[in-house]
């Protein structure tokens, strides 16, 4: 199956969000309003227009979507920047073929590229750590709201990004809404 990864436009806006519709209509741990997020976050001052990526297939058509959003990890001394990878998503058809795995692997490296350190995900214990994500408590950094440990995970964009790095995440509001 060939897949070509690429920076999202404007006009698949309507499309993607489609994308993300389907891809969570069943998901267990959903409210299905992962499509209204990413609008949400469009529209944000954390949106990082190059760290929003689609995956086309062979038809040419929109069958995946990754988003990395800006946010902070704060503590009393400073404030450090980092990204959240949220959300992943691959229509019912595609999934399972590999194509969220490309998705993630590709976002990371064009987020390396861009000179960010670290990405932060709330995710599943088994899935994410394959692309390196460790427990995010490794570092001394929490999510602002109660969340187990082995979901909420870190990943150094270049080794050692992270070892002075502590605090809670900060979330941009959209995220909340």
């Amino acid at each position: 199956m060939d897949i070509v990864i690429r920076q999202e436009r404007q006009e698949d806006y309507l499309i993607t969000e489609h994308v993300v519709k389907r891809a969570f209509e069943h998901a267990e741990f959903s409210d299905q309003k992962e499509h209204f997020l990413v609008q949400r976050l469009r529209s944000s001052d954390a949106f990082i227009p190059e760290l929003s990526l689609v995956a086309i297939d062979e038809k040419k058509e929109i069958v995946g979507h990754i988003l990395l959003t800006g946010i902070k990890i704060v503590n009393q001394m400073e404030e450090n920047v980092s990204l959240a990878l949220a959300p992943v998503s691959v229509t019912p058809e595609y999934q399972n073929k590999g194509i969220g795995s490309t998705l993630i692997r590709e976002a990371v490296q064009r987020a390396g590229e861009l000179g960010y350190n670290s990405i932060i995900v709330l995710g599943h214990q088994d899935y994410y750590p394959k692309f390196g994500f460790k427990s995010a408590s490794l570092w001394g950094i929490s999510a602002p709201f109660p969340v187990p440990s082995d979901s909420f995970m870190a990943l150094e964009l270049r080794k050692g990004t992270l070892q002075h790095v502590q605090g809670t995440v900060v979330y941009p509001k959209e995220f909340m809404e």
